[in-house]
Order: structure tokens, then sequence, then C-alpha cells
């Protein structure tokens, strides 16, 4: 089995790396930069964003697993100190794991030209400018006409992180399907939204026209993009759907979600 590790550049997580290709080179364990089967990131949940954007071109054809040298994370199963107990798991591997969906993103632009990325916890549209505009279509029915901060919309798994910060609901991660949160939402007498989140399905499409040429603020998980009008090409539209790929984690010790959410919100601090 071909082992990865994609690390962050904290002290800690070098010490973990360091340790960990020992503890692996004695197993008999073979490290990898390309083309690995499993992937292990040493840091958080950011490690472990960047290091899905990184491997996403083959994504079913490896499985992940988080060791976190800071907070608990809703990705990171194993800690620093577990070192031995997650090589003789690697050792016994048969293949065993659990996978969570993912959200596919296309932006159209003026010229036609179109731009797709995947995420594992959301993306978020925003004006920095002014208060956004646009028209919200759901399976390509018109549903409201927005106007406010921004949108975001999430994985199941990502209902946890900047979804949860919005007011939007958790969703069980077994759920196939992705969410819409509203961000400061004008809501008076001349403008409305429904003002709740909105839970998709598998197969539903969202579609969100922009009224505004400038100023808008895109994000795909930690990747940011400020989009500016440059000779007439501008962003227009945004479609999401639930993608055809999914995630895989090595599920030696992969914890229960709801134990996640009860340890990171109710529970204190790890």
């Amino acid at each position: 089995m071909r082992i990865g590790i994609y690390n962050n550049e904290t002290a800690e997580s070098q010490r973990v790396t360091k340790v960990l290709k020992a503890e692996m080179k004695r197993a008999g364990l073979i490290y990898v930069e390309k083309n690995p089967e499993v992937v292990i990131t040493i840091g958080g949940d950011g490690t472990l964003l960047s290091a899905f954007h990184h491997y996403q071109k083959d994504l079913n054809n490896i499985r992940f697993v988080g060791i976190h040298t800071g907070h608990l994370g809703f990705y990171t199963d194993w800690r620093s100190f577990e070192i031995d107990d997650l090589v003789d798991s690697l050792v016994k591997d048969s293949g065993q794991a659990v996978s969570y969906p993912l959200l596919d993103m296309k932006a159209t632009y003026s010229d036609g030209q179109t731009e797709n990325y995947i995420a594992l916890n959301e993306s978020t549209i925003r004006n920095v400018t002014r208060t956004m505009v646009c028209d919200v279509f759901i399976n390509n029915h018109l549903f409201e006409n927005f106007r406010g901060d921004g949108l975001c919309i999430s994985t199941p798994t990502g209902s946890t992180a900047y979804n949860k910060s919005v007011g939007g609901a958790i969703v069980d991660p077994n759920s196939v399907g992705f969410q819409l949160a509203e961000m400061a939402s004008l809501n008076n007498r001349v403008f409305r939204t429904l003002g709740s989140p909105i839970i998709f399905g598998a197969d539903a499409e969202l579609i969100l026209r922009l009224r505004d040429e400038n100023g808008h603020v895109l994000t795909c998980d930690r990747d940011q993009w400020m989009l500016k009008s440059e000779k007439e090409r501008y962003l227009t539209e945004l479609s999401y759907k639930v993608s055809k790929q999914r995630i895989y984690f090595a599920q030696y010790r992969h914890n229960n979600f709801w134990n996640r959410v009860k340890d990171s919100f109710i529970c204190g601090v790890h």
C-alpha cells in the first residue's frame, strides 16, 4: 500500500511527520509523494481541506486519514500521541472506508466561458461593495429574488462549518444533498426572501443569476476570488449540484459524526 503524507508547517506537525515516517519505515510501509492509496494529513481540518484539493483529480483512488495537532477537527480522527496505533491500523488495512458527498459548482461568465470547482465544505458568494442581488432558481424555476450580504451553499459535512455560523442547519452526512443558507437577507415590505435554510436532495440543481457586474467575492472551501469586470467579462451565473465524486476516509476508527458535533459544540474544548 502506497501512503502519502500532507502536513502543515507548524513545528508540532513537522515533528509528528518525522515520527510517522520513521514508524512507517519500521513497519515496512511505503511512503510515496505521487499516486498514494492513502493520504495522511497532519494538522487540522484546514490541512485536510488543502490535501483534498491537492488530490481532487484522483479522489476515487484515495482514502484520507487525519491526525490533528491542534484542536479536535471534524475530519481528523487521530491524535499526535497515537502514531503507533495508526501505523498498526495501516499494516492491517483491508480497504475499509466511509464516504461523504461533495458539491459541484459551475461559474459562468458574460463571455460564455465556464469554470468548474468542487467543494468539501462550502461555497459562498458575496458582494463587498453593495447589497448583493441575484435571482434564485431551483431546478430551472425562479424561486426568489435575493437581496442581502450573500449566500452560503454547503455539503452535509460542511454544514458544521461556515454554514452553522450564518444560521444554517446541521445535516447528517449520511444524507446526500446540499444546503442553501442566507447571509443577512434584506426583508421588508418591498424585498422578501424565504429567510430559512433550504436543504436540497440528491437530484436538485440550484442556479444563482447575479444582477451586478462588480464587487463579487466567490469562495470554494479555503480558496477565494475577488471578481472584477474586465473588458466586459464578469460573473453572471453560479450553478450547484451534488457531485458525482465523493471523498473517502479510511475507516480504521472514523468517529461518529454526531459525537463530533457534541464534542465540538456542547461538551467543551479538546
